[in-house]
């Protein structure tokens, strides 16, 4: 570090920049002494390559058992599917993805357990790679420095480095990582903050030896003063530290991330958008309530129940330059059908540009805007939800519509099998919504009735369960699942055709989930599949009970065989 100083005054980048620099060594010590100095955790002149390779090595096998994991549960045939001990592993796989806790005290709520092992695992990691090699510090005479390792202020640097491919590979929307591993992005992002808080870790245990050894030297002014790297590492130091700060929950705020790296990653989508969708879509505005809106976009596309897209709309402002996601609440059109599918989003107008374009809708039903379209992301990976015995569809709040493709995919399913003569059991499906939106049972009915007036059907098959919760109205007894259901009535907007066409079940107060999905998993032998979309505490309660019924499955106890949740971390 101290071999590259300049004569004196303020130290500029003036020298050539190399990409690489000689490797060669000549030994001048004893032939022993020469030997063992070239081990491979001290060998001076190959410790960057060695240590940063191991960093690598962890990455890259961290990478490859999940790959193993989720390609080995999606291709396994049938017949090991039914197997018990395939089944109790993989419950106890998914216990760990989804059990949670809490500290309510401090506001924190920890990832999953396996998130929490994978962290784990890399402090570990990283601790054994700093302290084991020893000695600590390098010594000043070449006779001591035959049998040392490289200090830990050079080791963690050469680490620090290694972790920066992963740690921007993670967050973009479309990565290697994500197709390989089957986990969106949105929650790899989780790894993604947490590489960057070991890589900040990493360069302060870098940066402090070096300055603590030239104080007890008495030289630090005039190494400042001479030495350029000190210079351009400090301002890499803070860059970081700015941007690892200006990340935490509690002070983060929106700020505008400069470089090239940052570019390339907001150019991708851009250009994917161009050649795959075009520049000539539009999106069509109308007020279906006094509290949601429905955006419809036809487009030659296909996507799965579940997913969302980012929406990027023009001619709004500055709001043309962000991406916002919305949840999608259509199905494709089918094959053989001649005119384009539709995506279809419903959303709660809020403050910002969700506000400016419902007030446009209600001033000007059906107005349209060009819009930008990136995706889909994000829905139910591996087996579809439909090819569990059981479906249980957990939609709250903001989030209700997101139930809205599950039913239209079981209603084709229904129609499919009844057309074809197939006899094989449907999945039951049980849809439970929680809303404070009064007119959400008319809008979400009319959503039905179109699409089985679309497809020529008459009504929804037995099979599946729609029960709505209104939030905002008083409930009369504490436990709202016990309650009879009210029929729909007018102050709803409800029509008797689409109440006949879709019979919607309507309690008042909130729905007890954790007795809805402990009723869910208890049912003996079957396979149970969850999917939901609500507020934090929603999810929580759902992926509570789910790693509860993990447990139960693991443990032989009596109820489903499998249970699978897919849970939306956000809609709008």
């Amino acid at each position: 570090m101290d071999h590259m100083s300049m004569g004196g005054g303020t130290p500029w980048l003036d020298q050539p920049v190399m990409l690489h620099s000689s490797r060669a060594d000549t030994c001048k010590l004893t032939p022993e002494q020469c030997a063992y100095r070239s081990g491979y955790w001290r060998y001076w002149y190959q410790a960057d390559y060695v240590y940063a390779q191991g960093t690598v090595y962890f990455f890259v096998a961290t990478v490859g058992l999940c790959f193993l994991g989720f390609w080995t549960q999606r291709l396994a045939p049938t017949s090991l599917r039914n197997r018990g001990w395939w089944n109790k592993g993989l419950a106890g796989v998914r216990f760990l993805a989804y059990r949670r806790y809490e500290t309510p005290a401090i506001r924190w709520r920890m990832p999953s357990l396996g998130v929490g092992v994978l962290l784990t695992a890399g402090f570990l990691f990283f601790l054994l790679m700093t302290l084991g090699p020893q000695p600590y510090y390098w010594p000043n005479t070449q006779t001591l420095s035959y049998g040392s390792s490289p200090p830990i202020a050079t080791r963690t640097g050469w680490m620090a480095l290694a972790c920066l491919p992963f740690m921007l590979i993670l967050p973009t929307k479309a990565n290697m990582i994500a197709s390989l591993t089957g986990v969106s992005h949105e929650r790899l992002i989780v790894f993604h903050n947490w590489v960057g808080w070991a890589m900040f870790a990493l360069a302060l245990v870098h940066t402090f030896p070096f300055i603590v050894f030239h104080i007890w030297k008495g030289d630090m002014v005039h190494v400042w003063n001479t030495s350029v790297v000190y210079w351009t590492g400090v301002v890499a130091l803070i860059a970081q530290a700015y941007l690892q700060i200006f990340s935490l929950r509690s002070i983060r705020d929106y700020f505008i991330a400069t470089g090239v790296l940052y570019t390339l990653a907001f150019f991708y989508p851009q250009i994917r958008t161009f050649f795959e969708f075009g520049i000539s879509n539009r999106a069509t505005f109308t007020m279906v309530s006094d509290t949601a809106m429905k955006i419809t976009i036809p487009i030659d596309t296909t996507w799965q129940p579940g997913q969302h897209m980012f929406l990027r709309f023009v001619h709004m402002g500055l709001h043309a330059f962000t991406a916002h996601p919305f949840t999608i609440c259509s199905i494709p059109a089918r094959r053989n059908s001649v005119e384009k599918s539709r995506l279809t989003f419903y959303v709660q107008p809020r403050g910002g540009l969700t506000g400016r374009l419902a007030k446009a809708a209600s001033q000007r039903p059906g107005f349209s805007v060009p819009v930008l379209i990136d995706g889909p992301y994000g829905g139910v990976r591996g087996r579809p939800l439909n090819k569990y015995d059981y479906n249980l569809i957990v939609a709250c709040g903001a989030g209700a519509s997101f139930s809205l493709p599950f039913v239209m995919e079981g209603i084709l399913r229904a129609a499919w099998q009844a057309r074809n003569g197939n006899r094989e059991p449907l999945s039951k499906m049980h849809v439970v919504m929680a809303t404070r939106d009064p007119q959400l049972v008319h809008w979400y009915e009319e959503a039905v009735v179109e699409f089985l007036e679309e497809n020529g059907l008459d009504t929804i098959p037995e099979e599946v369960i729609i029960s709505v919760y209104q939030t905002g109205r008083p409930e009369s007894k504490p436990n709202s699942t016990s309650k009879e259901p009210e029929q729909s009535d007018e102050k709803h907007g409800v029509e008797k055709m689409a109440v006949r066409q879709v019979p919607i079940n309507v309690y008042s107060g909130r729905p007890d989930l954790g007795v809805i999905i402990k009723e869910a998993t208890l049912q003996s032998g079957v396979s149970v599949g969850i999917a939901a979309c609500g507020p934090g505490g929603v999810l929580k309660q759902v992926q509570d009970e789910a790693a509860a019924a993990q447990l139960r499955v693991a443990g032989s106890v009596n109820g489903a065989r499998e249970v699978y949740l897919h849970s939306e971390v956000f809609s709008w």
